[in-house]
């Protein structure tokens, strides 16, 4: 059996945050004991940790300076749906040491339970990852994206390379077999565990990414695994076109992303979110017509 504390950080625990994940050999998350963390919150059965663009390359810094293994995710609506329905996903937000905003919904949402959640607490990857290359390639970090098509992570990199020329990047396409114990499976770790990336980037589409790095997450040597990472790599290299930046900033990103991809958004968009507008009534009503705090909900 091996254990790891997913903080293993004196300045966590001295804000309230200690945490315990158990692992099998199969690297599947059987228990999990977290209490209150004083830099998140709370609502909707999630737990978020808002941060600002600038605050999450400080928290990269900090992983990377002080040689911390630590998942850096987020949350959007569709992540939230997914949560809601999987079991084995609300174990890997359960083990994951920082969750992000990525969604301006959740920044509403999150406003209507009572939090003074502010428009630069959405982050999304299409904004943070040319700066957060910017800072490794300053910095001397090594990257890692795992993800994207065929060639299209090849792509991705050179683009990378070109604009930031010291960035140290290493890649590998996202179509493999993920089975724990599969020989491809194992030769990307090997490959992986030999790089010895300050930065993981893993961008394998939802829940996809989550569940491979929660199975691997005990065997993976890196100090920052960014395990939903989605298109980042695609945007970057052009493969999907990139939303207009001022739609993010207002909360209409989704708009563009639609009319781009239609058949396979279609879902995401138009009928997810009536089932979490479901659910927050529910709470709404259980509240007696408020909106209260809640703790996550169980598989």
């Amino acid at each position: 059996m091996h254990t790891y504390n997913p903080t293993s950080d004196p300045g966590e625990a001295s804000r309230g945050h200690e945490d315990k994940l158990q692992i099998n050999g199969n690297s599947d998350c059987r228990s999990s004991e977290r209490s209150p963390d004083t830099s998140g919150i709370s609502f909707f059965g999630l737990t978020l940790h808002p941060k600002s663009m600038n605050e999450l390359n400080d928290l990269t810094e900090r992983a990377i300076t002080e040689q911390r293994k630590w998942i850096i995710t987020n949350h959007n609506l569709h992540s939230v749906y997914l949560f809601l329905r999987s079991p084995k996903l609300r174990d890997f937000y359960a083990g994951a040491h920082w969750t992000f905003i990525d969604g301006m919904p959740l920044v509403v949402l999150g406003r209507l339970y009572g939090y003074p959640l502010k428009r630069n607490h959405r982050v999304t990857l299409a904004d943070w990852t040319h700066p957060l290359m910017e800072l490794a390639a300053s910095k001397g970090w090594r990257v890692f994206y795992l993800g994207s098509p065929k060639g299209v992570a090849e792509k991705g990199a050179a683009v990378l390379r070109g604009q930031y020329p010291t960035l140290q990047i290493e890649v590998s396409d996202g179509y493999f077999d993920a089975r724990q114990g599969s020989l491809e499976n194992e030769s990307l770790l090997q490959r992986i565990n030999a790089y010895k990336p300050d930065i993981l980037m893993v961008g394998m589409s939802m829940p996809r990414q989550e569940y491979w790095t929660h199975d691997n997450f005990a065997r993976i040597e890196a100090h920052v695994i960014l395990s939903s990472s989605g298109a980042a790599m695609d945007y970057v290299a052009g493969a999907v076109k990139t939303p207009p930046r001022w739609m993010g900033r207002v909360g209409l990103e989704w708009a563009s992303r639609l009319v781009n991809e239609p058949r396979r958004l279609f879902g995401r968009y138009l009928v997810e979110p009536w089932y979490i507008l479901a659910l927050l009534i529910m709470d709404y009503l259980r509240g007696g017509g408020k909106l209260k705090v809640t703790t996550q909900r169980e598989g």
